[in-house]
């Protein structure tokens, strides 16, 4: 099985998700600008697990993932330009929060390209089919391995092998249904819920998740 690199899996979402794929049998390799932040959280990950800077981590696997804050997320991809390579995956989970301006975190920013996802897509080299997913699923319910998720991850992207297969990677994770809401620019309103959620879960000091109702089996 390819290993699935992470980058920012030092962070809440990049490290829930380590652990729940370790967790069943997929090997995770997590990147971070620091080597030693890496191997520290590879650790506490255990077995299945590693670390490496980011650079070398994006280059270990055909699906990456990319869960850095959105102030981060330009600046990261730049260091990984010359790295991604034709053929690879790139799964997008940034958000861009007000926060990354010291704003509310229950604000959206304008991005020029439409949303994080587009602009990643801007920015990745070509060939690197870009997809967005993992939005809307709490990182603290993600490092709770005791609870039992129950949420759907929606899923935007213009290449229908590439949403596939970033789907069956949703799959390994039990409670995770992986629904295709469309193409890639579909992203901005998956992106919106964020900040939606954001907002509920403080009103109501839980971690609520997205569940979408009338859909038995979706389409891909």
């Amino acid at each position: 099985m390819d290993p699935v690199p992470i980058i920012g899996g030092t962070g809440a979402l990049g490290f829930g998700l380590a652990q729940r794929l370790a967790r069943e049998g997929v090997p995770v390799v997590i990147g971070s600008r620091d080597m030693g932040r890496a191997l520290e959280a590879a650790g506490r990950v255990g077995e299945g697990a590693g670390g490496l800077v980011n650079a070398e981590a994006a280059a270990s696997g055909p699906i990456v993932l990319l869960c850095v804050p959105f102030r981060s997320q330009s600046e990261t991809l730049t260091n990984l330009k010359n790295v991604l390579v034709p053929g690879q995956i790139l799964v997008d989970a940034t958000v861009p929060l007000a926060a990354a301006v010291s704003g509310r975190a229950t604000r959206l920013l304008g991005v020029p390209q439409g949303s994080a996802a587009e602009q990643a897509r801007e920015m990745a080299p070509d060939g690197v089919e870009v997809v967005s997913a993992f939005h809307t699923v709490s990182a603290p319910l993600l490092a709770d391995l005791e609870y039992e998720l129950d949420e759907d991850i929606l899923i935007a992207g213009d290449s229908r092998d590439a949403k596939g297969q970033v789907a069956a990677l949703v799959r390994t994770i039990p409670g995770l249904r992986p629904v295709d809401c469309g193409r890639l620019e579909v992203a901005r309103h998956i992106e919106a819920i964020t900040p939606l959620l954001i907002s509920v879960n403080a009103r109501n000091k839980t971690h609520a998740g997205i569940r979408l109702t009338g859909l038995e089996e979706p389409r891909w």
